[in-house]
């Protein structure tokens, strides 16, 4: 075990709860810290329930593609927990994580604090201490509680798609979900919003207006639209021509659609279409529709021309993107797939009936799940043809030899699972 893993273990038991959504705790920490939340080199703030994380991705690409030097905070991790702190372009080195979760730990002195509000603060000191250009931090959950949540001026705030998701934490109706995404926005910080559902966007618009933030509305203030080469985005800077993002999906554009827009909306980094139009070509985020066809764990299992997808997506809404992204490329389609027993399994399923042929249900190895009978029965009831596997592992191994030239295996339904898979296949993020 490394003895980052070690300290994380301790780490992880200072909180009866894993996720108990407060600032207290965390800013009695910074505090503690000497505030390097104070530190950081402009900060980019991006919440939503679905495509932040992409949206991030395209940001970084863009801002890295214009020669800058970016810090990138992001959660959860798939393999290793280093993937969460990207300093100034590279994951965290190993002894530099372990010194400063020591340093957090020590800073703490056993007081209550949740594994994510203390690790945030041990990425807010790495970025505190290393020079760089700017800083882009994804939400972990909500936005208003959340541990991130705690940057005072950040340069640009922005919000992907709101849906129902993570409903025993931020409430059950969009209404509420969107109040707590919305508590990212800040005085004369510009908030740079996807269109929503009316129920999310009213909340959003009525809360930016009460603490005096400028919105930048899809549909209203920016517009984007694809055709068979690419997507434009008209905004008051104009239009610009951008290229098919790297990140599959028709689901993709408009996260691609949402960085450019955000980042043209800023003027400390003015980013020429270049720079823009190399962010959406070049952006990699794991677990989202990857292709994984040609992983070292899969050589000389695979038939010629078939395709793997790994998709960590677990909620109804990530299902319709998925479903859709399978519809636009249409091939016979076998499913694998794995889902935490919080996660709305049956909403999800339906989401992807009539967009496979075949599934088959497996459970998690050491996560508390759905059982693979239950997703089996479920799907069944949506009227796919499914049957309950055991692991991931022995359901791609029966799997592989069945598929014929021209077919396409998707794992998807839990980022956990798709964690274990890369590791397995030998695709551990970078």
């Amino acid at each position: 075990m490394r003895r980052s893993d070690r300290i994380l273990e301790r780490l992880g038991a200072l909180h009866p709860k894993k996720i108990d959504l407060s600032l207290g705790r965390m800013e009695r920490l910074l505090e503690a810290l000497g505030h390097p939340e104070r530190r950081l080199p402009p900060v980019f703030h991006v919440a939503g329930t679905n495509g932040k994380g992409s949206t991030v991705a395209y940001m970084r690409a863009a801002l890295e593609a214009a020669g800058k030097s970016v810090h990138v905070y992001t959660s959860p991790h798939l393999v290793r927990f280093c993937e969460r702190i990207r300093v100034a372009g590279r994951l965290i080195e190993e002894e530099a994580l372990a010194v400063l979760l020591e340093e957090c730990e020590d800073a703490n002195a056993g007081a209550p604090i949740t594994f994510f509000e203390i690790t945030t603060a041990a990425a807010f000191l790495a970025f505190s201490r290393t020079a760089a250009d700017a800083t882009l931090l994804e939400v972990g959950l909500g936005g208003r509680l959340d541990a991130t949540n705690v940057v005072a001026a950040p340069l640009m705030t922005a919000i992907s798609q709101i849906a129902l998701d993570h409903e025993q934490f931020l409430g059950d109706t969009l209404q509420q979900i969107a109040r707590e995404k919305a508590g990212i926005a800040k005085k004369d910080c510009p908030l740079v919003i996807m269109a929503q559902q009316p129920a999310a966007r009213d909340v959003i618009l009525d809360h930016a207006a009460s603490v005096g933030a400028p919105v930048l509305l899809e549909g209203r203030d920016w517009t984007w639209e694809s055709d068979d080469h690419g997507f434009r985005v008209r905004d008051a800077r104009g239009e610009i021509a951008l290229p098919i993002p790297a990140l599959l999906g028709p689901h993709q554009f408009k996260n691609a659609a949402l960085a450019v827009t955000a980042l043209r909306a800023q003027h400390l980094f003015m980013l020429n279409n270049d720079a823009l139009a190399a962010g959406v070509a070049g952006a990699r985020w794991p677990a989202r529709l990857q292709n994984v066809t040609d992983a070292p764990g899969f050589a000389g299992r695979v038939p010629a021309d078939v395709e793997i997808l790994l998709d960590g997506g677990h909620n109804p809404a990530g299902a319709e993107a998925l479903a859709a992204a399978v519809k636009a490329r249409p091939r016979p389609t076998t499913v694998i797939i794995g889902m935490l027993a919080n996660k709305d399994a049956a909403a999800y399923l339906a989401a992807l009936s009539g967009a496979v042929d075949r599934m088959v249900a497996v459970n998690i190895p050491d996560e508390a799940c759905h059982p693979a009978e239950t997703l089996a029965r479920l799907a069944r009831s949506c009227g796919i043809a499914a049957e309950a596997g055991t692991t991931p592992a022995t359901a791609i191994a029966a799997t592989l030899p069945a598929l014929r030239p021209g077919d396409r295996l998707l794992i998807c339904g839990s980022l956990y699972m798709a964690g274990q898979i890369l590791d397995d296949i030998g695709l551990a993020p970078d």
